[in-house]
């Protein structure tokens, strides 16, 4: 058993490599195209990019797994360093025999050559054998990615797009500051006639009662009954 470097001439086994693990996954289209022209263009992209890490595992001098992986960072706004593993496989034939263990040694190895602080590893949705494994050598979960479509951002951001005004970007259904505090005032000019009619009513009723009291007061002052006086109710 042995882990090394990919070199170009191992092209065509890790295009193999790539198509039976597609294959064997429920989620195949999620994993790798199943052209395999395209696939080893990009295989060979990998190889050639600054960063790109691939390792294929030997057993009995044949290849059966590969690790694909890039050293991301440091970068504009962080200076960490960290190897994002985007691929780990082994043939079914040659598992249980620590190929995949094999692998991840060598991967932490790249990671300290390459001065990366963290591991990251984005198993496929499904794979419970891969996330059992990878949590049994001490990956644990992080924050959550999230994903959209091409097409699908375009869409949106058009539609964003015929929302903007006066410079300001107005999500659909949403109202600006202003035009609440405008419509706040205009129901508050339409109740005030009708606060003023209220309060003229309570400032008239309290004015008669007053009125009431003084005579009922003079009323028994003088002697004379309430009943005499020219109150009306």
């Amino acid at each position: 058993m042995q882990v090394r470097q990919a070199e170009p001439g191992d092209l065509e086994s890790l295009v193999a490599l790539c198509l039976t693990a597609r294959g064997e996954a429920a989620v195949g289209s999620q994993l790798c195209t199943d052209d395999a022209d395209r696939l080893r263009d990009q295989l060979g992209a990998l190889l050639a990019v600054p960063g790109g890490r691939v390792l294929v595992a030997l057993l009995d001098d044949e290849p059966a797994g590969l690790l694909l992986a890039r050293v991301v960072g440091p970068g504009p706004f962080t200076d960490l360093v960290s190897l994002d593993i985007e691929a780990v496989y082994v043939l079914p034939a040659a598992r249980r025999r620590g190929l995949g263990h094999a692998l991840l040694v060598a991967a932490a190895a790249v990671a300290d050559e390459a001065g990366a602080t963290e591991l990251y590893s984005s198993p496929l949705p499904g794979a419970r054998g891969m996330q059992r494994f990878l949590a049994r050598l001490g990956f644990a979960p992080a924050a959550s990615h999230r994903a959209v479509t091409t097409a699908t951002l375009q869409r949106k951001l058009a539609h964003e797009h015929a929302h903007v005004g006066s410079g300001t970007v107005r999500r659909p259904g949403s109202r600006s500051l202003e035009d609440l505090i405008a419509r706040r005032r205009q129901v508050r000019a339409a109740r005030q006639p009708a606060e003023d009619q209220v309060s003229s009513r309570v400032s008239g009723a309290a004015q008669s009662r007053a009125s009431i009291t003084m005579q009922v007061n003079r009323a028994v002052q003088s002697g004379r009954p309430s009943s005499s006086s020219t109150t009306t109710w």
